[in-house]
């Protein structure tokens, strides 16, 4: 179950936007946050306990995608008015701590197609400029959950949905799933695309004049691949 402008958690904003919606904040949750947090966990549990995180996150995506009616028959001969999944999915990472986050998709969507999207700094204009992008032929056909830990600024997620729109994808068919928000970066990117949905585990306190997160749990791709 989601829990969607909690008035409970520390560390949601008083009124966040309607498209944006958070894990319920248990003890469990924060502990998890706390040890990944920690910059004195090994890779090992850093590893373990933000897939942890992660598969919580991709199953709460797929509980935002439609349904159908549907009906099968059980081994006792029943028949059960159940419900099943209205077309096809596929995930985009973005490169390169969102690949973390593909195989907790796999896990829960069994030969789920993967799509790739680099987006890095252009240091002259301080814009974030697409540099590569590898997706299913028929994304414009279907619901895509995009995948990247961190939501700072937004500037990353903000292209990689303006590059999604460019190949067809429908902004209401777009998810996007990460593990720590910042409240200037929920503002930046759902003022843009306010039909797209967004979960997310955690949202911060807001962003430093380096513009990190703050307290976040530092760089993700850093702490996820580097030994």
């Amino acid at each position: 179950m989601v829990v969607q402008n909690s008035p409970t958690s520390q560390t949601t904003p008083a009124s966040l936007p309607p498209s944006v919606f958070t894990l319920p904040q248990t003890a469990q949750l924060e502990a998890l946050f706390t040890i990944i947090r920690d910059k004195d966990t090994s890779r090992g549990d850093f590893l373990f306990y933000s897939d942890r995180i992660i598969r919580l996150l991709v199953e709460e995506g797929l509980n935002h995608l439609p349904v159908l009616p549907k009906t099968v028959t059980t081994p006792t001969g029943s028949t059960y008015e159940g419900v099943g999944f209205e077309g096809k999915i596929c995930g985009v990472s973005i490169l390169r701590a969102g690949e973390a986050m593909e195989a907790g998709l796999r896990e829960v969507c069994r030969s789920v197609r993967i799509g790739k999207i680099l987006i890095q700094r252009d240091e002259e204009t301080a814009q974030a400029k697409l540099f590569y992008s590898k997706f299913p032929a028929d994304i414009a056909q279907r619901y895509v959950l995009l995948l990247d830990p961190m939501l700072a600024t937004g500037g990353s997620a903000i292209k990689a949905v303006e590059v999604l729109k460019e190949h067809n994808v429908p902004e209401e068919r777009i998810i996007f799933i990460n593990l720590i928000a910042s409240p200037e970066g929920l503002k930046n990117f759902c003022t843009k695309f306010p039909q797209t949905r967004v979960i997310t585990g955690w949202i911060d306190q807001g962003l430093n004049e380096k513009a990190y997160i703050i307290p976040g749990l530092g760089d993700f791709g850093e702490r996820r691949y580097c030994l």
